[in-house]
């Protein structure tokens, strides 16, 4: 069948140029996706008007029958997913007045809850060969516990994180006591550090590196792929347009993840936006920051 590839939360920001990137250099049919269909749609015609041809589909990651809605079809018209990456997120802005707990019980339910259930219900679709990336962020690097105010705890939950025994379940226990800490105003104490964003991100990159794992262990479907990306910081909404990098800028990590070759060696690795790959637990070098 036919080549597929679909971007979620991509009628804007960052997704919106990885479409764009995508549609240049895929062979297959790219998939522009968003909760509202009218400005998916517009979406797609404005890049129509540049010569491209996306396709459009509805997405809501937050909603599970749309998630299977996407699913069904998909399987239906190609026989599954060839690439897939995973965009959607939401940040609180610095300036928000929602309390710490409520910031982080939505930035976790879309950052981490809904783009796991995501990949449960997609990810028995990919078809052998597929490649999946995970928009995560500089923010998502491990070393970011580094910043909590308990060190002692801050340094058994990076073993934790960094441990390749590490479990889909004792990641899920992880996430949810960063949630519970955090509404009741204990989680520096419990070594997090003072980011609902970084916390979600961080949780996105350990899962990238367990989905990784259980991915490579499908004998059925080999060389399926997956790694994280950080973009860079980006000229977007969610960066309230402070980010020095262009959107299209800022699909290159992403694009160059989707688009690994045959039998790559690049699995589970923590891509840097200029496409370098960077150690997930020990971090960047000082010239790559």
């Amino acid at each position: 069948m036919a080549k597929v590839a679909v971007v979620t939360g991509s009628n804007k920001g960052i997704g919106f140029g990885v479409v764009r990137a995508m549609c240049k250099k895929y062979d297959g049919t790219v998939y522009l996706t968003s909760r509202d269909t009218g400005r998916g749609e517009a979406a797609v015609e404005s890049l129509k008007k540049e010569g491209l041809t996306p396709a459009f589909h509805q997405l809501d990651i937050g909603d599970e029958a749309s998630v299977k809605a996407l699913r069904d079809y998909m399987k239906e018209k190609y026989g599954g997913i060839d690439i897939l990456v995973n965009n959607a997120a939401i940040a609180f802005k610095q300036a928000a007045t929602e309390p710490f707990g409520e910031q982080a019980t939505v930035t976790l339910k879309t950052n981490y809850w809904d783009t796991k259930r995501a990949c449960e219900i997609l990810f028995p679709i990919l078809k052998p060969g597929a490649r999946v990336v995970n928009v995560s962020s500089s923010a998502g690097f491990l070393g970011n516990l580094d910043r909590a105010e308990n060190q002692e705890k801050a340094q058994e939950k990076k073993k934790k994180l960094a441990s390749d025994d590490l479990t889909v379940s004792e990641l899920d226990a992880l996430m949810k006591e960063f949630e519970e800490t955090a509404n009741a105003g204990t989680h520096g104490a419990h070594g997090w550090h003072n980011s609902t964003y970084s916390a979600s991100k961080i949780g996105l990159s350990a899962l990238s590196r367990i989905q990784q794992r259980e991915l490579s262990k499908d004998d059925s479907r080999p060389d399926i792929v997956l790694n994280h990306i950080h973009p860079g910081y980006v000229d977007t909404d969610m960066t309230s347009h402070k980010g020095p990098l262009t959107i299209d800028r800022g699909a290159e990590s992403t694009v160059f993840a989707a688009l690994l070759p045959p039998n790559t060696d690049v699995r589970g690795a923590y891509i840097w936006h200029d496409c370098q790959i960077v150690d997930w637990i020990n971090g960047p070098t000082p010239a790559m920051t």
